[in-house]
């Protein structure tokens, strides 16, 4: 019997962040929300063998070593995030130059190789990269999940714009996980 969720892949874009800039209190609030989807989201990727990918910015590190990054962002706001939502040994995890999670990195390479076609996107900011990532993976014809409980933006009319878009345009689904 064919597994549901063959063709499946789980991104977790910009989730080790270190939310000190401007407008960060924001998108921490907005994070915490979310923060119980999230786990959800992490546990149900491992119980179905369902590949996760985190895809995040470098912090000028240009090393795509996890623990590095974690180490460079971890401080009083983000630490329980990260502890939460960290990758393990058996996750695959990318850095991205820019906002979408396909440019410039091999993530489209990585889900050719591994078959999958579907992809279920959380984690920050709504509104830029994980729009960013979604119209590439449009133009790049992945199907897509993106629930609205499992991604946060700085402000909220913003985030539901983006979902829209997501949703409207790039034929995402938007359902809460």
């Amino acid at each position: 019997m064919e597994n549901a969720y063959e063709k499946t892949a789980v991104l977790f874009i910009d989730i080790i962040n270190h939310f000190d800039f401007d407008g960060s209190q924001k998108l921490l609030d907005h994070t915490n929300e979310i923060l119980p989807n999230l786990k959800k989201l992490k546990a149900f990727a491992k119980e179905n063998k369902i590949p996760t990918i985190y895809i995040n910015d470098h912090y000028k590190l240009w090393q795509a070593d996890f623990n590095k990054i974690i180490d460079l962002c971890r401080n009083e706001k983000s630490q329980h995030i990260i502890d939460a939502l960290k990758p393990d040994e058996n996750d695959y995890f990318l850095i991205k130059p820019q906002h979408s999670a396909f440019f410039q990195t091999p993530l489209q390479s990585l889900l050719n190789e591994l078959g999958k076609t579907h992809l279920i996107m959380a984690g920050v900011a709504g509104d830029i990269c994980i729009l960013f990532t979604a119209k590439d993976a449009y133009m790049y014809q992945f199907d897509m999940h993106i629930p609205k409980n499992c991604m946060a933006s700085e402000e909220k009319e913003t985030n539901d714009y983006a979902l829209y878009l997501m949703n409207s345009v790039m034929k995402a689904k938007i359902e809460p996980f």
